[in-house]
Formats: structure tokens, C-alpha cells, sequence
């Protein structure tokens, strides 16, 4: 039995006679390495670059649909050292695509699998983290709160998409990166700014959907 002295602050332990803020730091800077390695950087085909998260095994990575556009994208890792990939689906309405590194890479490499999410019970206040190469600062990371939590109407269109809105900086080649809760989960992919001083993030449960009904029809045609 702990003393009644002795509280936890999330995942961290909070232990009498240790600096709280050490604890928080190391955890952080946990999160922030632990990310990196499923990290990559998208270039566009033009001049600009942006960010992208991988998010299942097999060499599945999610941008965003503006940061490819309509380009052939090529992936590099953190190193440096760039894999052959291909578009397997744009969703210009929801700002997301899905790429595909060449099967016979993934074993040379090191395409390690985000952990991701849940983003449907999020509350506004919630502490997150964003991660991207913004003005290509390689795998800078930005920190803020949930802002607020609802959805946007489809450019000419009656839908609307969820969204979660952020008070983190972000900035040119944040584009595609991933939002990040305090344990490190990907809870979004961060797709624009607004107002100067919101980041709009899709959330992680929209993306996965987007991805199930991609990695669906690949097998189908792969069947046929």
C-alpha cells in the first residue's frame, strides 16, 4: 500500500521526494522518440514536403490528400533513406491519402507501426502533441490542448466530416503528421491552420475508416 502522500498524475507515478517535472519530461521525451521511428517525411514530386505516419503493417502510410495533390510522392525515414511507394487511395473531400511502400522494401526497412488511438471520446482541455517537419525542421514537435470538438461542411457538398480543432502551432509541413494524446497514441492527423491560430486535426476513427475500406477493395481487386 502506497501512503496517502503518494498520487498519479495519467500513466506517471507520482513519487514523494522526486521533481514532478522530471517524471512529465522523461515521459514526453519518450513519446516523442517512440513516435519518430513511425514517422516520415512526403515529398511531394514539386517543391514542398510534408508528413506522413504509418499506420499498418505492410507499408501502409496516411498523409494529407493536399500534400501529394496530384503528384507521384516519394517517402524517406528520418535517416534519410527513401522507399519506393504508391498512391492506393486520395480522398480530396476529407484532406487524406493512403500510400503504399513496395512490398519487397518493407523488410530493409524500419516501417514501424503507429499506435493509434481512440479519438471518439476526447474532451476539450485534453493535452496533445503534434509532430511534423514544419519549414523543414525534421520531426519538430509542438505541444497544446483540444480546443473544441464538432464538424465541418464538405467544400459543396451537404456532408460534413468530424474534426478536432487545437491551439498547437503548426506550420507549413506539419501537413500529414500525426496529433498525439499524452501516452503517445495517434488520436488525429493534422491537416490545416486556421484563424492563424487553430490546427484542424481529422480524427484517428475517420482515418481508420478511410483505410479499412481502401485495404477492402486492395484485396477485392487482388481477388479478381
Amino acid at each position: 500500500m502506497g501512503s496517502e502522500n503518494d498520487r498519479k498524475m495519467g500513466d506517471i507515478d507520482v513519487i514523494p521526494g522526486i521533481d514532478l517535472s522530471i517524471s512529465i519530461t522523461e515521459a514526453l521525451t519518450s513519446v516523442c522518440q517512440n513516435i519518430r521511428q513511425s514517422l516520415v517525411v512526403v515529398h511531394n514530386g514539386r517543391r514542398g514536403a510534408g508528413a506522413g505516419i504509418v499506420w499498418r503493417p505492410g507499408g501502409i502510410i496516411v498523409t494529407n490528400y493536399h500534400v501529394i495533390h496530384r503528384g507521384q510522392p516519394r517517402i524517406s525515414l528520418l535517416d534519410g533513406g527513401e522507399l519506393p511507394t504508391r498512391i492506393v487511395a486520395r480522398a480530396k473531400e476529407i484532406d487524406l491519402a493512403i500510400l503504399k511502400v513496395d512490398e519487397s522494401e518493407i523488410h530493409d526497412s524500419a516501417l514501424t507501426v503507429a499506435p493509434v488511438a481512440d479519438s471518439i471520446n476526447l474532451q476539450v482541455g485534453q493535452f496533445v502533441l503534434a509532430i511534423g517537419h514544419p519549414w523543414g525542421q525534421i520531426g519538430s514537435v509542438s505541444a497544446g490542448i483540444i480546443s473544441s470538438l464538432g464538424r465541418v461542411q464538405l467544400h459543396r457538398k451537404r456532408d460534413s466530416v468530424e474534426v478536432l480543432r487545437t491551439d498547437v502551432g503548426l506550420a507549413p509541413g506539419n501537413s500529414g503528421g500525426p496529433l498525439l494524446n499524452a501516452s503517445g497514441g495517434v488520436i488525429g492527423i493534422n491537416t490545416m491552420i486556421i484563424g492563424g491560430d487553430l490546427g484542424v486535426a481529422i480524427p484517428s476513427h475517420v482515418v481508420d475508416s478511410l483505410v479499412e475500406e481502401t485495404l477492402g477493395q486492395e484485396i477485392f481487386q487482388a481477388a479478381i
